[in-house]
């Protein structure tokens, strides 16, 4: 604990001047140090620590030569999300009277999340094909699964974006070609 030293400080004995005498204090820490590593171990035992939060996403395995090939799917079915530079992002259903027009939209909730919701409901079993172009960026990529698994999407894929959606997102489609 605390203590207070009164001990010396002169006198009249050794003729002189008289001094007042000087109290020197003592403080006794190993309370306080105590107290503190208390603290810090309630603190860190008591801490809850953030969880890393991560999207599951499930990529297909290459497909193999034996392997049958995959069931076409009706082109009316298919909504394709265009990303493009400066955070830009368009959509498309299918082929509209043999020419896609493409539709500008933004990444809020009333934008592509409505678009997806909007799309899904529209029609069953609809397939969005998301594809990123060079000047996109990873974070819009991250918005767009985002909103996927937000609004429940079952079937979506990540495709190249192709000369042909840079040509529809331009307004300038080239004639669609039937397979």
């Amino acid at each position: 604990m605390a203590e207070v030293n009164t001990g010396g400080g002169g006198g009249k004995e050794k003729g002189g001047k008289v001094r007042a005498k000087k109290a020197s204090t003592k403080i006794d820490m190993t309370p306080m140090v105590d107290l503190a590593f208390l603290l810090l171990t309630f603190f860190m035992l008591t801490a809850t620590f953030n969880k890393p939060k991560t999207m599951e996403l499930n990529m297909p395995d290459k497909p193999k030569a034996d392997d049958p090939e995959p069931p076409e799917v009706n082109i009316k079915k298919v909504v394709s999300i265009a990303l493009e530079g400066n955070d830009k992002i368009y959509y498309w259903r299918g082929i509209d009277d043999g020419q896609p027009t493409a539709t500008q939209t933004s990444y809020s909730k009333d934008g592509i999340r409505k678009v997806i919701m909007d799309e899904d409901h529209a029609v069953a079993n609809t397939v969005f094909l998301i594809k990123p172009s060079d000047k996109s960026r990873y974070k819009n990529i991250v918005d767009v699964l985002d909103e996927m698994a937000i609004t429940k999407a079952q079937r979506y894929a990540i495709v190249d974006h192709t000369p042909e959606d840079d040509a529809i997102v331009s307004g300038n489609p080239a004639p669609a070609t039937p397979k």
